[in-house]
């Protein structure tokens, strides 16, 4: 990859130039911390093309006035060739005009990295553990699990792309109650596949078809000798072939979406492996666990409630409301105790955690970020750990939801829909909100070809530009940077937006928020279609000019560059750019 520099990077390095002359010239004190100085764009563009703060946050601490400060700031700023103006607005703020030879300098950057325009080094190699979908083995993909699956992959590749190492995990949850559930679910399609009349799967078993062939496996390879033996002669069997069967299943559903795992962690492999009973007694060696009661529950008691004494993690100390119990009455662990020593495994090989969960968990946020900050902070430096909320989906037929059941055997499936509307539609699409707010899917909207659908919005601006640069190449145009000075305001308009891309993508890895990426296609897009439309009322605006060689071969220049940005942040959310539409 080449280390060439973007604008916004380039600038970042001038204010700090320009603080480091002000150091040698005694007017600053050394050693300030330049950790809050930005340089971004201004919210307001006619401001200026890209504002600093670096007088504001520095000020105080210097022990000096912030226009002061700035006063001096914009005579060192003014110096650049590339700055064609440079004013303190407000307190101590500093806008700043940038030549449209630097911007035009930008374009050519674009086109120099390629694939790699936005990749940053921000990362330093470190490695996150980006843990995402973690349904349980019981069944095929359904939408439920879609959104999170998407969100979760698409982050990974963003940290990728920002310098990070990623592992990508999946929980197999194959140690609770429903994996046990599946099996007894399995042994009656079992008896069914040997000829046995089961009727009507019973109330609280796994009613769906997709059973069927797991069963007929398992008679093919034991034929009867499970037919009439004891529950305890097969769960365990019954189980690990069910959680296999079903896994081989999810990955095949994730395939359909381009997602893959390097990782598939098991829960009854990390507890065959005594992974809980040693972080619990790290927890005691800690003092972090304890034999306690619970507290009754708030409210009228249950009368059936009885206090029990169980061993206790004291996430009160980090934040949460209450001890939590890491073991039941009987002994197993609860969820709780068995998670919190599953992610002090993956805290072994990791810098940083994240985990992507259904909303429906916000509940139990506090108490394992309490226990991964206890078990990995002895040092005073606990490994740091994000959990982000997923919202549910909810799929719209005809404007009327659809339901969707596991038990019942009449859920929607992921593949049923990635088949219905495709791989990229579905990407896209989840990524179109914040992830914490409310969805509605509508099998109609999402293939809809009108620009309040921003999957089509997006791709219609590639395939346009794709057949822009085409048509030019039959008409014996070809794109060249060497008149780029011909470019007027509205073609510098898009390239100052399309410069935004790298910042952009170094600020959504930093607040793991993958959908700025699809929010900055949309604009993207809009102002791509706005600087085509122009050309619908006036010929000379058009990307293609038959009477001017030089601003045609430009224009396209420009056309590639900005096709470029979209291909690199649809790739990001492992969306095709189309060539045509």
């Amino acid at each position: 990859m080449s280390q060439t520099l973007t604008l916004h990077a380039a600038f970042a390095g001038h204010v700090a130039a320009a603080l480091d002359a002000l150091v040698a010239a005694g007017t600053l004190p050394a050693g300030l911390n330049r950790a809050a100085v930005t340089v971004e764009p201004p919210r307001d563009t006619s401001h200026g093309d890209l504002s600093t703060n670096a007088a504001m946050v520095l000020a105080k601490p210097a022990a000096m006035n912030p226009r002061a400060l700035a006063e001096a700031l914009v005579v060192e700023l003014g110096k650049l060739a590339e700055v064609t103006s440079a004013e303190i607005a407000g307190p101590g703020f500093i806008n700043l005009r940038v030549a449209p030879s630097a911007w035009l300098a930008e374009l050519k950057a674009v086109a120099a990295l390629g694939d790699d325009y936005g990749r940053s080094t921000m990362g330093g190699g470190s490695v996150i553990n980006v843990e995402y979908v973690s349904a349980n083995p019981t069944g095929p993909m359904h939408m439920g699990h879609c959104r999170g699956a998407v969100v979760g992959d698409a982050l990974a590749s963003l940290l990728e792309f920002a310098g990070h190492k990623v592992i990508r995990e999946y929980y197999v949850n194959d140690a609770g109650a429903q994996v046990q559930v599946l099996a007894r679910s399995v042994h009656i399609r079992y008896r069914e596949a040997l000829g046995e009349a089961v009727g009507e799967i019973p109330e609280g078993l796994y009613p769906g078809d997709y059973l069927v062939p797991v069963g007929q496996a398992l008679a093919a390879e034991f034929g009867d000798a499970y037919a009439s033996a004891a529950e305890a002669e097969w769960i365990d069997l019954f189980r690990t072939r069910a959680v296999a069967a079903m896994l081989v299943m999810i990955k095949d559903d994730l395939a359909l979406l381009g997602i893959r795992h390097e990782v598939f962690s098991s829960e009854a492999e990390l507890q065959a492996a005594g992974k809980p009973e040693e972080a619990e007694a790290w927890l005691r060696a800690h003092d972090l666990v304890y034999d306690g009661q619970l507290e009754a529950p708030k409210g009228k008691t249950p009368e059936d409630w009885e206090p029990v004494e169980l061993p206790l993690f004291r996430s009160t100390k980090f934040g949460d409301d209450q001890d939590r119990p890491i073991r039941k009455s009987d002994g197993s662990w609860t969820y709780f105790g068995a998670d919190l020593a599953y992610h002090f495994q993956k805290a072994q090989s990791a810098d940083a955690l994240v985990d992507i969960w259904g909303a429906d968990h916000a509940g139990t946020v506090k108490r394992i970020k309490a226990a991964v900050a206890a078990m990995t902070g002895a040092d005073g430096k606990p490994t740091p750990f994000e959990v982000r909320l997923v919202q549910m989906v909810q799929l719209l037929r005809g404007g009327e939801p659809v339901k969707m059941s596991k038990r019942a055997g009449t859920f929607v499936t992921l593949a049923d829909v990635v088949r219905e509307v495709g791989k990229d539609v579905v990407r896209f699409t989840m990524l179109t909100r914040k992830p914490e707010a409310q969805m509605d899917f509508d099998f109609a909207k999402v293939v809809e070809a009108s620009k309040d659908n921003p999957v089509f919005y997006v791709q219609y601006a590639h395939a346009r530009i794709r057949s822009t640069l085409r048509k030019g190449a039959a008409e014996g145009f070809v794109p060249a940077d060497t008149d780029l000075a011909l470019l007027g305001e509205e073609e510098l308009g898009l390239i100052k937006l399309a410069a935004q891309f790298p910042r952009l993508v170094e600020a959504a890895a930093t607040a793991r928020e993958p959908h700025r990426v699809a929010f900055f296609l949309h604009d993207l897009a809009a102002a791509l279609h706005g600087y085509w439309n122009l050309g619908n009322d006036k010929p000379e605006k058009r990307f293609i000019v038959a009477q001017d060689g030089k601003l045609t071969a430009a224009r396209l220049y420009l056309a590639a560059q900005i096709g470029q940005l979209v291909r690199n942040g649809l790739a990001l959310l492992g969306v095709a750019a189309v060539e045509e539409m």
